[in-house]
């Protein structure tokens, strides 16, 4: 591919609910630019951007991919993000390198969860967006819904400038709003001029009028000629459309069909004429050198920087760190500086990615995106920049990941493969999170959803051939006591030779305090207890806590009195009184009234306002306690609850099957309360059982 300047680029994410058609559009994309000469299908598992064998199994993106597609003079950088929410890191990674998007839709389905997600990503990073209504081939497709239902929610900024042509429910052609002209499609991908028929005529006009208003708004003198009656040019029309969709004024809406390739040149036509090129973009970094900002801007004329949006590990081909360049000229026997880990990196190549297929570029340009192979010393979120001018970039904000499973390697012996197969897929996936729980002997397994985990497992075993098992994890529960106990305690033994003895006397209660495991205090008199035995007796307290006599969990709270005893001149030793406080403790515990606490998560969901009733009921029935609502921005609620953390487990699932995918959560460890007798006695039944 040839090296292309920074105004010839666009960098364009796809985004849309899953099963939209983001996939089959890169490939009609693909095939109308003639970069490929037969498209590929998912059902066929063929298709370049869904190239991983797990997503061509379950034919559905996992991971974002990178398309480059030339077209009118241009490099269009198409991302090709996956549609479920379970993957969202991935969606966000491609987010930060774009600088426009293209929200796909499709028109039998209509705007869905999806959708509206999608539009608060472009909010949120503040991109230019156009929106393509796919599936037009569908009988019962319909783009005057979408159309509705997009001005409903989104307002006048929704601007179609192409409307279907269809006869016998069967999409034949389209309306160029702008040009007032119609095209009838003759073949894959071709098409000709034809009348405009009679029954579009009405809908036309509406759309027409909305486009003219629209245009009128850029300027005064627009305005004027717009009330004076005037006909506006196609080039005058383009050129103010141009300038509404970057500042996002304006949203246009075009359709077609990607098995037939229908609609598909007219997006690619659209993107290169109203999508901005990365220099009408700014970034800004910080020298490290001179902690002043480092205005980027995607200016090749200044000095080289790059960010890494992304990294592809691949047991086959290794791993590729992807790079959008901020600044600059890259080539690839640069020596560039990575400032967030101090290390020197040396490219050797500069690579183009088209799905999983490298090829080499001699240099990329400021706005470019491109892939450096076996960087050592770099991460995903890592700047590369020069050593004489130091940079770095702001990390992209990622989704935190809130649900787990505890994972158990199938195969004795695999567990150093797995530890090291997770540690790659940690560095490709930014959502993905392996966290060794060592005070409840488990490791456990973090990410998006339990889709996300179970995809993850198969990932090992597919690409890695290691095997794991999720279950649900232990919690970790504590103990405590709630009433005072007074212990005698001796611990006597006699053997040939020197004997064992050790005599305490102690009183337990609740010190108050469940942060710390205990409190040891003594008020000895008289030396019943020699003070050298003191040291003993508190180790003895220490390993006791560890393991509480209830069920097995640490212990809280409890504050040990030494008050009285008595020793041997010869048999008494430490590990006599260590071991009289060890069963002291058993027995002063279990005579206190002990009960288990359970660990308490303050949650935050966030649904729109339709969803309360159905959330905070089914946050009762996992034993939560709603402490409030707060409005949000977009007519949604913040229910604040505190719940134990038995009642997380499955939750993602639920909240997403109650809100239609629409419901968000967020939780911290807040503290630890007396958990219920019921959950007691079941909890102290399985450690018992277990044991």
């Amino acid at each position: 591919m040839k090296v292309y300047r920074t105004d010839e680029i666009r960098n364009v994410v796809l985004l849309g609910h899953g099963g939209s058609g983001k996939t089959s559009l890169v490939e009609a994309m693909l095939y109308v630019s003639g970069a490929t000469n037969r498209m590929g299908k998912i059902s066929e598992s063929n298709t370049v951007s869904d190239f991983d064998k797990e997503e061509q199994k379950r034919g559905f993106s996992i991971s974002t991919s990178l398309v480059p597609i030339e077209w009118e003079k241009a490099k269009i950088n198409i991302l090709d993000t996956p549609g479920y929410f379970d993957f969202v890191g991935e969606v966000e990674e491609a987010v930060s390198a774009a600088d426009a998007a293209v929200i796909v839709v499709s028109g039998k389905a209509g705007v869905q969860v999806g959708t509206e997600k999608a539009w608060e990503l472009c909010d949120k990073y503040n991109l230019p967006r156009m929106v393509y209504v796919t599936e037009m081939d569908v009988d019962d497709a319909s783009f005057r819904q979408v159309v509705e239902d997009l001005t409903k929610r989104y307002g006048k900024k929704i601007a179609p400038h192409f409307q279907p042509i269809r006869e016998n429910e069967k999409l034949v052609g389209y309306i160029n709003v702008i040009k007032n002209a119609g095209r009838r499609y003759t073949g894959v991908g071709q098409r000709e001029e034809c009348e405009i028929p009679d029954y579009c005529k009405p809908n036309l006009e509406i759309l027409r009028d909305s486009l003219m208003e629209a245009v009128a708004e850029t300027s005064e003198e627009f305005m004027e000629r717009y009330f004076n009656g005037e006909e506006f040019s196609v080039e005058e029309i383009r050129a103010a459309m141009r300038t509404e969709v970057m500042d996002g004024d304006i949203v246009p809406v075009a359709m077609g069909s990607n098995v037939q390739a229908q609609g598909v040149a007219n997006l690619l036509s659209d993107i290169v004429r109203f999508f901005p090129s990365p220099d009408k973009r700014t970034c800004a970094g910080i020298n490290r050198r001179t902690n002043e900002i480092f205005e980027a801007n995607y200016d090749f004329s200044k000095a080289k920087s790059a960010y890494v949006f992304k990294t592809m590990v691949d047991p086959f081909i290794g791993k590729y760190s992807f790079i959008k360049v901020c600044s600059g000229v890259l080539k690839g026997d640069d020596i560039l500086f990575n400032a967030d880990t101090d290390a020197e990196e040396k490219p050797g190549k500069l690579y183009v990615m088209c799905g999983n297929k490298p090829s080499e570029v001699s240099e990329l340009f400021a706005g470019d995106i491109g892939a450096i192979a076996k960087l050592a010393n770099t991460r995903t979120g890592d700047t590369l920049s020069t050593k004489a001018t130091p940079v770095s970039y702001a990390k992209t904000d990622y989704s935190v990941p809130y649900t787990y499973m505890k994972y158990t390697v199938n195969k004795k012996g695999d567990e150093d493969k797995v530890s090291q197969a997770l540690a790659r897929m940690t560095a490709e996936d930014v959502t993905l999170r392996v966290v060794n729980d060592s005070e409840n002997r488990q490791t456990l397994l973090y990410g998006m959803g339990d889709q996300h985990l179970e995809i993850t497992a198969s990932k090992l075993a597919a690409r890695y051939k290691v095997e794991i098992t999720l279950s649900t994890p232990k919690v970790a529960f504590r103990e405590t006591i709630r009433k005072n106990s007074d212990v005698d305690m001796k611990y006597k033994k006699q053997t040939g030779g020197h004997g064992q003895y050790g005599h305490v006397k102690m009183k337990f209660e609740p010190s108050g305090d469940l942060d710390t495991p205990y409190i040891f205090e003594e008020c000895v008199v008289g030396g019943a207890v020699p003070k050298n035995y003191f040291p003993a007796v508190e180790k003895g307290l220490q390993e006791s806590v560890v393991k509480g006599p209830l069920a097995g969990y640490p212990v809280v709270g409890v504050k040990a009195i030494l008050y009285d005893g008595s020793y041997h001149p010869v048999d008494s030793s430490e590990m006599a009184f260590k071991t009289a406080t060890i069963q002291a403790f058993k027995k002063g515990f279990m005579d206190a009234s002990p009960v288990l606490l359970e660990p308490i998560a303050s949650l935050k969901v966030t649904v729109p306002d339709d969803y309360t009733g159905d959330v905070m009921g089914d946050l009762n029935k996992r034993r939560g306690r709603v402490l409030g609502m707060t409005p949000v921005a977009g007519g949604k609620q913040v229910i604040e609850a505190d719940i134990p953390m038995t009642g997380l487990f499955g939750y993602c699932t639920t909240l997403r099957s109650m809100t239609g995918g629409r419901g968000t959560y967020e939780y911290t460890f807040a503290r630890y309360e007396q958990a219920p007798n019921d959950v007691q006695e079941k909890e102290i039944a399985a450690r018992a059982a277990e044991e």
